[in-house]
């Protein structure tokens, strides 16, 4: 296992410029960035997993030492799987310090060989959500300070989709 690369987990339905920042961030941080793309059996997702992989692969094809992967299962165990032992989280304001807070407690619970390391969002991405994106989407919103054009395509495409 290496602390040298890092992963990097979360749902991305759909993934946003916040998300994206926190990779390019983490590839400058660490040799092997992976990013784990997941489901939240709690929530129905917008895209599919293999849709969402697709485009955080797009974004991230440029950052020549990131890797994107689909997972299904528990983050550290994924985290495992990559052979990391650094679980890489971005944080945009006080609720995600506490939601992340008791995530990483417990997943140290699970495996107290994975560290979590934090990284604060930029303060003017720090308000941006996947839940916002999509009903800005849904109410016709402008998408381009919040989206790349090809994910903004996509969820446009799939706004109407379910519209029909």
């Amino acid at each position: 296992m290496s602390a040298r690369v890092a992963v990097y987990t979360g749902v991305f339905d759909p993934v946003h410029f916040g998300h994206i920042d926190v990779i390019r961030r983490g590839s400058r941080l660490y040799d092997r960035l992976v990013v784990g793309v997941g489901i939240n059996p709690e929530k129905t997702s917008y895209f599919s997993l293999e849709e969402r992989v697709e485009l955080v692969r797009r974004l991230a094809l440029p950052l020549g030492n990131v890797e994107v992967r689909p997972f299904t299962g528990l983050a550290v165990q994924f985290v495992r799987e990559v052979g990391s032992r650094v679980m890489f989280r971005g944080l945009r304001t006080l609720s995600d310090m506490e939601y992340e807070f008791s995530m990483s407690l417990t997943n140290r619970n699970l495996d107290p060989e994975i560290e979590t390391v934090f990284l604060m969002a930029k303060e003017d991405l720090s308000y941006i959500s996947s839940s916002l994106i999509r009903q800005i989407a849904v109410f016709g919103g402008a998408l381009e300070k919040f989206v790349p054009d090809e994910v903004k395509e996509a969820l446009l495409a799939r706004v109407r989709q379910k519209q029909k």
